[in-house]
């Protein structure tokens, strides 16, 4: 794929011939969250008829038409209603696995920083992608970069030669969109404000994104020596880095990143930034490492057995297990850590309960540190199942499905 020694741009030809030798329907594995390839991927699909799109959390705008599997091991915006979806249930620590072995990539595309001493990096998302490059260079597969100035340069595992590419897609646009950044309502800052304040100084954080813990992050400026081990991070660490709360001798370490452009401008070649593949930052071993590890987590629906469902919806699989299994049992051995399931006690779009008696889903998680919701903070680990369950519906539960879910208690023998 190479000439005269250098990397050669991506043409359609190109696609059509890698695609071609893998025969069939060729597994393509591409970047997913805020750092999709559009250019290479839709060449890409205007070069190949059929292929199997292997994306994590695709957003809207992919390719959606006959011919096109979407594959996923994390269902995006982008698969969640796609009538052609392959969901493969795995913990997000074990997707790289089953690149060389089931899920075996023919072509993957990726969204680099533009060369830097011959080196590129994968910037705002290295994720499971070093796993899927090494499994098509182990294969004969090939790997295409699309190749971007405004893609922050990170360091860490996403760190790759310009001459590890089989070709090229030069471009300069700023990765995105911009991820909106949402105001807290009374409710997600009441949630935010119990939160924090089961964190102290020195505590490990894992956060996602979204308004619940938009809402955490005012409660934790005042922190000192906090650090970051975390599947992914947004624009909240801005605000505890400006406020002095983040241990400035630690890295935050994650495997991806979604936010604002001011945040990919303070990542780039930020040398307290680490982004490290999958296997590492989702490892439970090495997040119990962490002192004070803190996950905190968010699900569609907690029982009185608290088992909670963060998956599906009606039985069709709304995202999956994602990194959520990963870090709660990690946290759960860290020493002093604690793993945070917080939640709104009314679903607003359903207009139910998100305390239940028994989830009727399959479960995601289970075994949290404590379950919080506008209501209060219910203790869950350490006590028997009877206290669980009333501290699920006195402290957790709204006010109007109280009696009720005690009845079921009594039913269920938790009462």
């Amino acid at each position: 794929m190479r000439e005269s020694g250098r990397v050669r741009t991506v043409t359609a030809d190109l696609l059509a011939s890698a695609a071609a030798r893998a025969g069939g329907e060729p597994r393509v594995v591409t970047s997913g969250n805020a750092a999709v390839p559009w250019r290479l991927l839709w060449m890409l699909d205007e070069s190949v008829e059929r292929y199997r799109l292997h994306q994590l959390n695709a957003p809207h705008g992919i390719p959606a038409r006959e011919g096109v599997v979407h594959e996923t091991c994390f269902v995006g915006a982008g698969m969640r209603r796609s009538p052609r979806l392959s969901y493969v249930p795995a913990r997000l620590s074990q997707v790289p696995l089953l690149y060389g072995q089931t899920l075996r990539p023919d072509i993957v595309l990726v969204h680099t920083s533009a060369p830097h001493g011959g080196r590129v990096s994968l910037g705002i998302s290295v994720n499971v992608l070093p796993a899927a490059i090494e499994a098509a260079r182990a294969r004969g597969g090939v790997v295409l970069a699309q190749v971007n100035r405004q893609m922050p340069y990170t360091f860490g595992d996403g760190e790759l030669d310009l001459d590890l590419f089989d070709g090229v897609l030069e471009t300069d646009e700023l990765p995105g969109p911009p991820h909106p950044v949402s105001v807290p309502d009374d409710a997600a800052c009441r949630i935010g404000e119990l939160v924090a304040a089961r964190i102290g100084d020195g505590a490990t954080l894992q956060m996602g994104i979204g308004e619940v813990p938009d809402a955490v992050l005012p409660g934790l400026v005042s922190r000192r020596g906090l650090r970051v081990w975390s599947e992914m991070f947004s624009d909240g660490v801005l605000a505890l880095d400006r406020a002095g709360a983040l241990d400035a001798d630690q890295p935050l370490v994650a495997s991806f990143a979604i936010g604002s452009p001011e945040l990919y401008g303070w990542m780039d070649r930020n040398p307290r930034v680490r982004l490290l593949r999958t296997e590492v930052t989702n490892s439970p071993a090495r997040i119990a490492q962490n002192p004070a590890m803190t996950s905190i987590n968010t699900a569609l629906q907690v029982d009185l057995f608290g088992q909670a469902n963060a998956s599906r919806i009606n039985a069709r699989i709304h995202s999956g297990f994602g990194g959520q299994t990963d870090f709660v049992v990690g946290a759960l051995h860290s020493p002093g850590g604690q793993a945070l399931m917080a939640l709104r006690s009314w679903h607003r779009k359903a207009d139910v309960s998100t305390i239940v008696a028994m989830v009727e889903e399959p479960v995601t998680s289970f075994q949290h540190t404590a379950v919080v919701t506008e209501q209060g903070t219910a203790q869950i680990f350490g006590v028997d199942e009877r206290t669980q369950a009333a501290h699920l519906i006195d402290h957790a539960a709204h006010p109007s499905v109280r009696e009720e879910l005690r009845e079921e208690a009594v039913a269920l023998g938790l009462a």
